[in-house]
């Protein structure tokens, strides 16, 4: 090396280094890293089975209060990329959560918005602004953001369910509050509907008393009976010979903000889907986090390549841009959920649809 190319090495590491003491990092060196060819996750595909899960929520209810301080009994699945956070994906939140017999967690508030599905049992009610909705096997049910909960457990037997949030999006981009409500919740009455349920489940209609648009759906449970005849239907016409299903022997449903039309919170988007016995999907590549939860049958999902055996109860997350199918070995009923909104809104959102792989 010459005095010359000497002399410029040495004046490059003292720019350098002036970088480093005046926190600054040229784009040069990790325009790789920032701007990929296609999203490289560092969240991995994962499944996580109902069977280790479900044992872990049981001993947890025997040996973890609920109550101020830790507020819920709720177990977060964490991505195994990401570093040990209970964080399923960049953006979401899942947990299993477990309320023993006549326990109850008391009331709280904040900005993330929350939802619960219930793949086994009843007997809970969630307490939502001082509106009691009843928890049953299938149904889908509303926390939205800055809403008063709490839950309470009228039966001598556990229940579990999942929650899902967008904790991980509102914790990165620091907008997160919280705030304490009722020690317990604000009414323990036991309703078969509640009044949301009551005032806009009705099919094709609307209250002329709510006429302007919401954020978040209004609908504080939307029903397992309502979902599954959906899908039953979709599956009829597709037997009638009418263009009614999602593909080939697959139906599906998205929950909606009957206000908007759109999607039930700004975050979240969920839908549920029903594959016939033997059907397999397209491989899909989407830009974004997606989340499943079997509710009933038996197949495999197929991640990068890699099959996995599952069954009911069985989570498993697709992070953004992997390649993914599904394959139904009975009738396959699978709910999901995923950050779509926030995609579509931000005009990120790309969906490389390619063979089936039957």
């Amino acid at each position: 090396m010459d005095t010359m190319q000497r002399e410029e090495s040495a004046e490059l590491d003292a720019l350098y280094e002036a970088f480093r003491k005046n926190h600054l990092n040229p784009l040069w060196t990790q325009i790789g890293d920032l701007m990929p060819e296609h999203p490289k996750p560092k969240a991995v595909a994962h499944v996580w089975k109902w069977a280790d899960l479900y044992p872990l929520a049981q001993r947890s209810g025997e040996l973890v209060p609920v109550g101020r301080g830790g507020e819920r009994r709720a177990i977060g699945l964490a991505n195994p990329g990401l570093g040990g956070e209970a964080y399923i994906s960049p953006t979401l939140w899942c947990a299993i959560q477990y309320l023993g017999g006549k326990e109850t967690a008391p009331e709280h508030r904040h900005s993330q918005n929350a939802f619960r599905f219930v793949v086994e049992g009843e007997g809970v009610w969630t307490v939502v602004n001082g509106d009691p909705v009843r928890m049953s096997r299938g149904d889908f049910l509303l926390t939205p953001g800055w809403n008063f909960h709490g839950h309470h457990n009228e039966t001598d037997q556990p229940m579990a369910w999942i929650d899902g949030l967008d904790i991980p999006f509102s914790f990165q981009n620091d907008v997160g509050f919280f705030e304490y409500g009722s020690e317990r919740v604000t009414d323990y009455a036991t309703p078969a509907f509640s009044r949301g349920e009551r005032l806009w489940c009705h099919p094709g209609l609307r209250p002329l008393s709510g006429l302007e648009n919401t954020v978040s759906s209004p609908i504080g449970a939307y029903r397992w009976e309502f979902t599954d005849r959906a899908l039953t239907e979709q599956l009829l016409l597709e037997d009638e010979g009418q263009p009614a299903t999602f593909g080939q022997g697959h139906a599906a449903v998205r929950y909606i903000n009957p206000t908007t039309g759109g999607d039930v919170m700004p975050t979240i988007r969920a839908e549920f889907h029903r594959l016939r016995e033997g059907v397999e999907t397209a491989t899909r590549r989407e830009v974004g986090s997606t989340v499943f939860q079997v509710f009933e049958g038996r197949g495999a999902v197929v991640m990068n390549g890699e099959r996995t055996k599952l069954e009911k109860g069985d989570i498993f997350v697709v992070p953004s841009w992997v390649a993914w199918s599904l394959e139904a070995e009975t009738q396959f009923d699978l709910f999901r959920f995923s950050d779509a909104p926030i995609m579509e809104r931000l005009n990120f959102n790309r969906t490389l649809v390619e063979e089936a792989t039957a």
